[in-house]
């Protein structure tokens, strides 16, 4: 079995801020070298719950901000780790190479859920993203990126405001590990690091050890992106084949989701130009 895992910050447990996954900002490295530690212990966990349930190769890449936050030395020797950007595939970089399942760890909710943990869609300029017209965050747009190359996700870790979202996107197979409940976009109950490695271990035991079908969809397929600025719209016009459809929004529509998810990358980064 071939198992591919995406691990983001946001969704692992105890992490309630933004200053707390803060890679760049220096007053900010000492919460965030102690949470980055916490976040390689989930993907080892995922690891882990893989070989349980028959893993022969594991790549784990790594998702977040600058994707150079998992410790390479404390990572399990068993998977490979695919780290730094920028990635043509970002946080799914690496899934077109063939696996049986995905692991989507550490996740969070898209942006404007409310009692969800730093929700978000990829940048702060996405106001909303909508796929065929369902609202979409991070989860539907690299999942369906992964189900463009055939790889299934089989589970998801984060909050339970993730854990609804995935349930309503991939249905009541995929498992759903939550490790913290959020009551505010920075703050949460949370279990303990020790217990939330726990449930992601056996949560991927039990989830590869079952049936997954890829998110698939149906052609030709229709991105829509509000952003937060109409300025910001101004500039993410300038992507080949987008349409402005609105004061804030474009749209992009292929028949072909790799290059829906190429148009979606250049639209939110040309958008941070000024």
């Amino acid at each position: 079995m071939r198992v591919y895992i995406s691990i983001d910050m946001e969704g692992v447990a105890g992490v309630v801020h933004e200053e707390q996954t803060d890679p760049v900002d220096p007053r900010h490295a000492g919460e965030y070298n102690r949470f980055r530690r916490l976040m390689t212990a989930e993907a080892n966990a995922a690891i882990e719950g893989a070989l349980a349930a028959g893993a022969r190769t594991i790549l784990v890449n790594d998702s977040h901000w600058l994707m150079r936050n998992l410790l390479a030395e404390e990572l399990h020797p068993a998977a490979e780790l695919l780290s730094g950007g920028p990635k043509l595939r970002s946080m799914v970089e690496g899934v077109e190479l063939g696996f049986d399942a995905a692991l989507f760890i550490g996740y969070h909710a898209r942006a404007g859920t409310p009692q969800a943990i730093i929700d978000h869609t990829y940048t702060s300029r996405v106001h909303a993203a909508r796929l065929n017209g369902a609202p979409a965050g991070e989860l539907a747009i690299n999942a369906a990126l992964a189900g463009a190359y055939g790889v299934p996700v089989a589970m998801v870790s984060g909050d339970q405001a993730l854990a609804e979202e995935a349930r309503e996107l991939l249905g009541p197979a995929v498992e759903t590990v939550i490790v913290k409940q959020a009551v505010g976009r920075f703050a949460a109950r949370s279990v303990s690091p020790v217990v939330s490695c726990q449930r992601i271990r056996d949560g991927a035991a039990s989830a590869l050890g079952r049936s997954h079908a890829p998110l698939v969809l149906s052609s030709p397929i229709r991105l829509e992106v509000d952003f937060q600025l109409t300025q910001m719209a101004d500039m993410a016009e300038l992507v080949p084949g987008s349409r402005r459809i609105g004061g804030r929004t474009l749209e992009y529509v292929h028949e072909d989701y790799q290059e829906v998810f190429r148009a979606w990358r250049a639209l939110y980064n040309l958008a941070g130009v000024e």
